[in-house]
This record gives C-alpha cells, sequence and structure tokens, in this order.
C-alpha cells in the first residue's frame, strides 16, 4: 500500500523537514512520521486526493485501516500528529482547513504507571554485585535510571562530559532535545565512580570502540561502542532473574519508581515535573493516582476498622 521513502506528497516533505530544522524532531521520531505519512498519502491516494484535498472521510478510512495492527493509544497518536501536519498545512497556505479536527479521538484505557515497591527497586539496582566491567557497568545504569528518573534514550544518550561528579549532577537531553539539569544520589554517584574508574578505560580501549576529540559515550557495550537502548532492558532481565522478582521490568518501570517514591516521601508535584522533563504539569500527576493506591492500601492493612473487610463493607 505504502510508496518509497522518497513517494511522498511534497507538501509532506516539507513538513518533515520544518519538524526536523525547526521543533527539532529526533530522528526516531521522524522515522515514525514519515512511515505514518507514507501510509496516510497511501489512502488519499487511492481515493483520488492530495494532502490539501483530505477530508474527514479519508483521516477516518486512514485510521480504520491502521486499526487492523494499532491500538487505541496508538491510533489516537497518529490522529495527533494528522491534526499537527494540518494546522501546519494551514499556516503556511498549503491547505484550506484542517479535516483531522473533525474527526473524534480513540477511547483510551487510563493505565496507571506499573511500580514497584521501594525493596524490589533495592534488590534489582544492588543484583550486580560482580567485579567485572559489565557489572560495573550495569550497576551504574541501575543506580543511574532509578536516581534521577531518565529515560532510557535519555541514558544511553548521555556522554562522560555529561556527567559532573563532584557537584553531583547531569546534563540530560530529552526530548526534542530539551535540556535539563538532574541531581545524582550519592549511591549513584558512587556507583558511577566505580564504572568510570575501573571499567569504562578498558571498554573504550576495544577496538570496536568509536575514537573522536569529544569525551565519547558515558555508557559502552562490550565491543566498546554505545550502549543501546534494546541491550540495556536486556541487562535489566538479567539482573531482574539474579534478584528474583517475580515480574517483568521494563526500563522505563525505573522512572515511575523514581517519581511515585519520591511523591510518596513528600516531594513536591511541580519539582518532580521538572525532574522529570514533562511539558505538561498533568502528565506527571497521573503519579498522584499510584500514589493514592498505595495510601489506600496501607489504610486497608492497618486501620482497624479495615482489617478484615473491605472499605465499602461496613457493619451499620
Amino acid at each position: 500500500m505504502a510508496g518509497g521513502p522518497d513517494s511522498l506528497p511534497p507538501e509532506l516533505e516539507r513538513y518533515l523537514a520544518h519538524l526536523e530544522a525547526e521543533r527539532r524532531a529526533s530522528p526516531h521520531t521522524l522515522r515514525a512520521y514519515r512511515s505514518d505519512l507514507d501510509r496516510f498519502a497511501a489512502v488519499l491516494a487511492e481515493q483520488g486526493l492530495s494532502p490539501a484535498q483530505a477530508t474527514p472521510a479519508a483521516v477516518r478510512a486512514y485510521l480504520a485501516r491502521a486499526a487492523a495492527t494499532a491500538g487505541p493509544a496508538s491510533l489516537a497518536r497518529k490522529l495527533s500528529a494528522l491534526r499537527a501536519l494540518y494546522r501546519w498545512l494551514v499556516r503556511v497556505g498549503l491547505a484550506a482547513a484542517n479535516p483531522a479536527r473533525a474527526v473524534a479521538s480513540p477511547r483510551r484505557p487510563r493505565r496507571l504507571p506499573e511500580v514497584l515497591p521501594e525493596e524490589e527497586v533495592a534488590a534489582l539496582v544492588e543484583a550486580p554485585a560482580a567485579e567485572g566491567p559489565l557489572a560495573l557497568r550495569d550497576r551504574a545504569v541501575l543506580e543511574l535510571l532509578y536516581a534521577s528518573g531518565l529515560r532510557v534514550a535519555e541514558l544511553t544518550g548521555l556522554d562522560a562530559g555529561d556527567v559532573d561528579l563532584a557537584e553531583g549532577l547531569v546534563r540530560v537531553t530529552g526530548k526534542r532535545r530539551k535540556e535539563r539539569i538532574v541531581p545524582v544520589g550519592r549511591p549513584a554517584r558512587e556507583a558511577l565512580a566505580r564504572y568510570l574508574a575501573e571499567a569504562r578505560p578498558g571498554l573504550a580501549a576495544l577496538p570496536g570502540a568509536r575514537g573522536g576529540t569529544g569525551p565519547g559515550p558515558l555508557f559502552l557495550n562490550h565491543r566498546g561502542g554505545r550502549l543501546t537502548a534494546r541491550s540495556v532492558a536486556r541487562r535489566i532481565d538479567r539482573w531482574v532473574l539474579a534478584a528474583g522478582l517475580p515480574r517483568h521490568v521494563h526500563p522505563h518501570v525505573l522512572r515511575h519508581c523514581f517519581a511515585t517514591h519520591l511523591l510518596g516521601n513528600g516531594a513536591d508535584l511541580r519539582g518532580i515535573q521538572e525532574l522529570l522533563g514533562h511539558a505538561s504539569l498533568s502528565t506527571t500527576q497521573r503519579y498522584t493516582q499510584v500514589d493514592w493506591k498505595r495510601l489506600a492500601a496501607v489504610y486497608d492493612e492497618a486501620h482497624p476498622r479495615a482489617r478484615g473487610a473491605g472499605r465499602g463493607a461496613r457493619n451499620p
């Protein structure tokens, strides 16, 4: 159905160039947008329409076809992307109206972030107890993910010069290449110091290491190249087994744990928003729901009038 990588209509190519140059979209985001726009353009072509002639019915046809392999959340993102596309096309005079505005977003189930208890996080981050370079690296990775709430892409994108151990700070490049400074706690600083002193020099000397004038990637793989997000996930799987945890742990779960445990221990919601790099406070507020579930469980366990019965089951 979709055409090749150079088959997009010119106005859609211009939009991608706008995203790259002005919105500073990442290469991953640009690939995803190009793929979606390629499929949208193919649906329009089947109906004999150009992007400027698109109708709400054509947008619905595109989403209906995408629904064969995409869930509600993915469909909502695709629709949001089309709305943003047509806002830009209207602004620059390449379309008269925004057909995606007339299409309702799919309803998405509200799912709370998965969070581990504090003792399970401690067991996980302390699991790499060996002295080898990869174990030292993994301990630093786990400590930093939990200590600073980084996204895994932010962690793998760090260079050695982004970490200031003396000040306990790390410079992070987040979504849309926005920079923020986040603190690093003592256990994470100690793990990073050991990795930098005892493990990274050997990994950086491997044949696969990339030279250059800069300090290079902070976290290196077993060949000396930059550690990838997929490798981080695989290594976490290994340490989850070693720690004996009864669940799968995605790297992003440690970010959820960072926010929820801060909130549960009295941190300010807006401060957590800044640390996470959320553009909107509403995104951060979902962690208040997670914390309320935890408090409700504590209440049911501890309150003398709650033990042995649910809160809704009370004797008159």
